[in-house]
């Protein structure tokens, strides 16, 4: 019958087929010497290739890590399999790497396991996580908050790495050696209850148990399989959903910069907002560069979409809201003072990030007078009015922008343009730069205008744009 299921499980996950190479991970402990057992029998019947077991010793236990690493081989030679051990100072590792001994020796463990896949030319590396495991995780991740990713706990497959008796209770593994007459060792440390997993399974799930509801590790299993689920349908959702938003990163090329993300507000704003969080969570996980986003990070920058202006500081970035969009932008270069203002037709925006301003009127045809503003170098810029696409805005360089110099011939990084120019690094972020409604940049401010904008015939419908310092004159 647990055969039946473990196959069942596997067939349902395609956690392997018969051809697969399998490494079983053995502790000495009750959940992965049955492990061993069930791959062995399954590798008899032709379901898959046992071609190994693998011990990790984390040399917690001065008295018995070594009899579990003793023990762990005998069982491999019980069931002929080739045996590979490894051994580290996980005690010593989490100390040196600030981070939690559990965190440690998991790090420790999965990175020998990978060793061990390819010592012995396997896919994969069967764990002998069970269905109570699935539920302390989820208690777990609960208790420290997590949303429904974290909640999802663990997935039958993550990478090389396979769980295939997630799907069965503890107790029935333990039958299963008893029926065989197996032994097995238990780990002390599992009565260390400073640990956290250790003080779920010995304090909150007995009680959970007796008060109020025996059935409780099957609830969580089946909990944390609901959000498996649903996590994988919002990532597949806000993936689609995306490349509608703009959430695209790009690299400034200057020196020390880093990945940089704008987000369409009012389409993050018509979205449900369960998608619209996770959409918003992503870009700030990419932003973060592995630093960790919480929930309040998210909730504060979920604020800027209703406001008109402001920013707030997350992990490795800032995000801001500039006009119709959100910005996140590495914190390194935070102190930039990015701005962003609809320009009206016609109108004039005060820059008082610059202390000019920029102002755009409509313009009958191109006199002689006029003719300078052609290129747009210098205070006007005379541009096709009809090739403008939506409402126009002015803003300071973001990374990536590019741009076709009139005369040039082809695109152009503004930050190499600015090279070109010999423009001051320290004032690049301050020139202005007009933008049609989809971001393309109509002008330089006072340098020049891009080559699609260009008025090629007196009787074309131009704008007139104008830029002047605060207190003085075009």
């Amino acid at each position: 019958m647990l055969l039946k299921r473990v196959r069942q499980f596997v067939r349902q996950h395609a956690l392997f087929r018969a051809e697969t190479r399998v490494v079983v991970a053995l502790s000495g402990g009750s959940d992965s010497v049955a492990l061993a057992g069930i791959l062995r029998e399954l590798d008899a019947s032709g379901d898959v290739r046992l071609v190994g077991a693998a011990h990790f010793n984390h040399q917690l236990r001065d008295e018995t890590s070594q009899r579990d690493e003793d023990f762990s081989a005998s069982v491999a030679r019980s069931l002929d399999l080739p045996f590979a051990a490894d051994r580290e100072d996980v005690r010593t590792r989490a100390r040196r790497e600030h981070r939690s001994m559990e965190d440690a020796a998991r790090e420790a463990r999965h990175g020998f396991f990978e060793r061990a896949r390819r010592q012995f030319d396997a896919d994969v590396v069967a764990l002998g996580h069970t269905r109570d495991d699935q539920a302390e995780t989820f208690l777990l991740r609960l208790l420290r908050g997590a949303g429904p990713r974290g909640l999802a706990a663990m997935y039958p497959r993550h990478g090389t790495l396979i769980r295939p008796v997630l799907d069965c209770r503890r107790e029935e593994l333990r039958r299963y050696l008893d029926e065989r007459g197996v032994t097995y060792v238990n780990d002390e440390t599992n009565d260390d209850v400073t640990i956290p997993r250790n003080r779920v399974r010995a304090e909150l799930m007995p009680l959970l148990v007796d008060r109020f509801n025996p059935a409780i590790v099957d609830v969580l299993a089946n909990e944390a399989e609901l959000a498996r689920e649903t996590w994988g349908w919002l990532e597949s959702v806000a993936a689609e959903f995306e490349k509608g938003v703009r959430p695209h990163f790009v690299d400034s090329g200057e020196k020390g910069s880093h990945p940089f993300c704008e987000l369409d507000v009012e389409r993050l704003k018509a979205a449900p907002g369960a998608l619209r969080r996770l959409v918003l969570w992503r870009a700030m996980n990419r932003a973060a560069g592995g630093r960790p986003v919480s929930f309040e990070h998210v909730e504060a920058a979920l604020q800027l979409l209703e406001a008109d202006r402001g920013a707030v500081d997350a992990p490795g970035h800032r995000v801001q809201r500039l006009g119709a969009r959100l910005v996140l932008t590495d914190r390194q270069k935070a102190g930039t003072n990015l701005f962003e203002y609809p320009l009206s037709i016609p109108g004039e925006v005060q820059l008082s990030e610059t202390g000019c301003s920029v102002s755009a009127e409509l313009g009958a045809g191109v006199g002689e007078s006029k003719t300078a503003a052609r290129s747009g170098k210098g205070p006007l810029a005379l541009v096709r009015r009809d090739l403008c696409r939506g409402p126009l805005a002015v803003r300071n360089r973001r990374p990536g922008d590019k741009f076709r110099p009139v005369g040039v011939g082809g695109r152009k990084k503004l930050q190499d343009y600015f090279v070109d120019r010999k423009v001051a690094l320290g004032r690049r972020d301050q020139v202005p730069l007009v933008v049609d409604g989809s971001d393309r940049i109509v002008w330089v401010a006072g340098y020049g205008i891009d080559e699609a904008f260009r008025v090629t015939d007196a009787s074309q419908s131009v704008l007139l744009l104008r830029l002047k310092v605060v207190g003085g004159s075009a």
